[in-house]
Parts: C-alpha cells; structure tokens; sequence
C-alpha cells in the first residue's frame, strides 16, 4: 500500500503522479491526502467556493488514477506542525497501513510544503508507538512504512541551493496520463498564471519532469526521490520504490 501525503490539491498531481501511475500498474493500492483544502486559491472565488471546487478537482484525478482520496484537514496557510495535525496523520497511517509513504520535500519554496512534509515524518513514525493517541484513535501498527521525498516545485530550497535526487524514476511512459490528471485541477492554471506567472500550467509540469530526466542522465521525463532515513520507519535500510519499479528505476550515479 501507497500513501501519498502532500499540501495542496495539485501537489502529488504536479511532483508525484508519474511515479503513483507506476505503482499502481505494479499493483500498488494507492490512497491519498492534501492537508489544505485549496481555500485561498482564487483571485475571484470566496474560500468555501474555491475549497469545493479544488476538492472535486481533487476527486477526479484521484478516479482517473484509481486511487482513494481522504478528506483534507485544515483551510491553506494553516498547514502547522501542531499536535492535532500530527495526531490526524498518525491515525490516517494507522488507517492506511502503507509500506511506502510518498511526500513532499522538506526543503522547499513554501512553508506550507515544508509543514505538510513535516507532519507526514512524525504521524509516520508514530505509527508504531502505542501510547500516543491518534485521531481517531487506533492501534499502533508496527509494519515497516519507507518514506520518500519528492523534489521540491523549482527544484531548489528557498535559498536557491539546489536539490539533487538519490534516485530517479523514469515516467516518460506515463508523462501523457500525467498531464490528463494535473489538468483535472482547471481552477489552478488561472490562478497560478495570475500569482506565479507559471505561464502554462501543464508546460511547466512538463518541463519540470523534463529538466529532472536531464539530472538523472538516462530519462527523458523524470520524477525525483530521496528516501528519508529508515530509522523508525524500517527494520532495515531498504528501498521498496527501486525493487517495486525495477526498470524504470534508477539510482542517481553518486548515489550507487
């Protein structure tokens, strides 16, 4: 089982998707979860408006990849690491059972990512640790859960360093399907064009997974990953992402 934890409805579709269509053709069970619900995402829609429409949004991508999509959690620009977001994550993952939890970066161009990256750390490690209370309350599980970390928006921290991928997988077969479940988040497009100046939405997906199939050396479209230490999460060092994608996995070079 997959679990993907992100910020914002769009997230997994722009930074992660490639790689969940993968799993899934590998036989994967995939659920997923934004912890913001998309509420300040409109220059002309109020916060309910804008939330509702960002959530179906959300839900059409998540039939088109076959996955199973959990209520998000809190308004935007609210993602904090607090106690009752933690406790929530931990149940969502005593919930799912995943073997591999997918997230964002925890260098990023935001703190809303780096928050939600955060939370997915510790609701994962406290998965198996049977005196901490989660909402809603549920047993520890003490299955191993690896966790990974995608590569931020731009590719850099907030300070502009760089961030390099441990390992690449290759979605250039699945870059079309791709494109058809981040354009189910239609409201995004107007709006980042307005904010960010992203220009085409699904253009700068695109070039995006093109400039990190560049960084792996090998793929013409690429989705990037770090593992998180296994400390806490795994019995021991593994990496189920590699031998679950054989073929369309690879280590980056200096990585081994």
């Amino acid at each position: 089982m997959v679990l993907a934890i992100s910020c914002h409805p769009d997230d997994i579709e722009f930074g992660m998707a490639g790689t969940l269509l993968l799993l899934k053709k590998a036989g994967c069970g995939i659920h997923m979860i934004n912890i913001a619900n998309g509420s300040v995402g409109s220059t002309e829609l109020r916060p309910q408006e804008i939330a509702a429409v960002r959530w179906q949004e959300a839900m059409n991508s998540a039939r088109k990849l076959g996955a199973v999509l959990h209520e998000c959690l809190v308004d935007d620009l609210e993602v904090f690491y607090t106690q009752e977001l933690i406790r929530r994550i931990t149940g969502l993952v005593r919930q799912v059972k995943p073997d591999i939890v997918v997230t964002l970066s925890m260098e990023d161009y935001m703190d809303d990512h780096m928050n939600a990256a955060k939370l997915a750390v510790t609701g994962t490690f406290l998965r198996n640790v049977p005196n901490y209370r989660s909402i809603p309350d549920a047993p520890a599980v003490f299955e191993d859960a690896m966790l990974y970390h995608s590569t931020p928006h731009i590719l850099t921290d907030m300070m502009r360093r760089p961030i390099v991928p441990e390992m690449f997988v290759d979605i250039t077969t699945v870059i079309d399907a791709k494109e058809q479940l981040l354009a189910c988040h239609a409201s995004q497009k107007e709006w980042l064009d307005k904010t960010q100046g992203l220009d085409s939405y699904l253009k700068s997906m695109r070039d995006m997974a093109g400039d990190v199939g560049k960084m792996s050396g090998r793929y013409r479209f690429a989705e990037g990953w770090r593992r998180h230490s296994f400390a806490g999460f795994a019995r021991r060092d593994c990496n189920p992402l590699l031998d679950l994608l054989e073929g369309s996995c690879s280590m980056a070079t200096s990585a081994g």
